[in-house]
């Protein structure tokens, strides 16, 4: 199979708006996150004051469903893991992130980010500040287990299978999608709690608290849309800087600023250095301070000894020197010329006419 012939075209489908749907945090959703926290403290207040929801923890776990029911645990051990904050939160980054990228938008990683946060901190700090004891490690029967350096209440994995599933119903940008991907999510969150009360890893009080510490999460996303917007906006920006940055053409090196030369130009055969030196090279005598203008400015045009202040920006005119015929460069060694002498030969300097070159010739 060509998936390079699927990405590219892919690449070439028009980008899709993701924004059609953002849920807001309208009256109906207030109200239901209204009940959800007088619910919740309900619940705690139940497990720290009353015995009644307690006496229901413990009489499930001495029913021990795992004896009851020894078929289903081979597969509710696995199918618990849809339940952990791990491999789900990879499955649903991997799906998001194909969302993402079709739809060329930051805000569905950006949401299942605040989500997962808000998980860890809410869940984490009321779990490990009543520090509750599981069903496998308690010491007293009839009792709570509370304050006794647990971290079981509330369910960590109920709560993370209603956050991470329902993140997806959350995102979902049409009704249909929205319903059915609602009905999966509330079936592996009531999956996922019910198998930690048949493993006997949990009490039954800490799956209705973690079911209710999920949905919390979810009613209060939408308050967090205006900095999921913020945050997106700030990566994309820092991105495209980092682009520009990186495809900017490398600027030019600055040249050198040079001055225009004072003295008249070399093909006029006039020397240089102003008017005092040019009185100077005519009358033969140099006025007082002229030898020095006249050195200063022959030096500034071509001498050696003034190359620092040369203002010129062409090179310097060298003398022409004299042309040696190729008779005349024979090859020499540490003893001398490899060339034998020939007394009968003479040198293509000789004029033509001459007495020697006909002699030569003649001979």
């Amino acid at each position: 199979m060509r998936t390079d012939r699927i990405v590219a075209r892919l690449q070439q489908e028009p980008e899709r708006p993701s924004d059609r749907v953002i849920p807001r945090m309208s009256r109906t959703r207030k109200v239901l996150f209204g009940s959800a926290v007088g619910f919740y403290a309900a619940i705690v207040l139940a497990v720290l004051v009353s015995d009644r929801l307690v006496r229901l923890d413990w009489q499930v776990m001495l029913f021990r469903p795992y004896k009851q029911w020894p078929v289903l645990h081979p597969y509710l051990d696995y199918f618990v893991v849809l339940g952990q904050r791990g491999p789900t939160a990879v499955l649903v980054a991997a799906w998001l992130g194909w969302r993402s990228w079709r739809q060329r938008t930051l805000r569905p990683l950006l949401a299942l980010g605040v989500s997962l946060l808000l998980l860890n901190t809410t869940v984490g700090a009321v779990k490990y500040g009543l520090g509750r004891l599981g069903p496998h490690y308690a010491t007293t029967v009839g009792s709570a287990e509370m304050f006794a350096g647990g971290d079981i209440f509330p369910s960590g994995h109920t709560a993370n299978a209603v956050v991470t599933w329902g993140i997806l119903a959350y995102l979902a940008t049409t009704p249909n999608a929205r319903r059915v991907l609602s009905l999966v999510a509330a079936a592996f969150a009531l999956g996922v709690g019910g198998t930690t009360v048949y493993l006997g890893t949990h009490w039954v009080s800490d799956v209705l608290l973690g079911w209710t510490a999920g949905l919390l999460i979810l009613l209060a996303l939408p308050w967090f849309e205006p900095f999921i917007a913020t945050a997106e906006r700030w990566i994309l920006d820092h991105r495209d800087r980092f682009k520009e940055r990186r495809t900017a053409p490398a600027a030019p090196l600055p040249h050198p600023a040079y001055a225009q030369p004072a003295a008249a130009s070399r093909n006029t055969g006039q020397p240089a250095g102003g008017t005092a030196a040019r009185e100077a090279a005519a009358g033969g005598a140099a006025p007082p301070g002229g030898t020095a203008a006249g050195r200063s400015d022959l030096g500034t045009s071509g001498g050696a000894g003034a190359a620092g202040n040369r203002t010129d920006p062409r090179p310097p005119h060298y003398p022409p020197r004299p042309h040696t015929a190729r008779s005349e460069r024979s090859p020499v060694s540490p003893t001398g010329s490899r060339r034998p002498p020939h007394s009968d030969r003479t040198s293509r300097s000789v004029p033509l006419g001459s007495t020697a070159h006909r002699g030569h010739t003649g001979g």
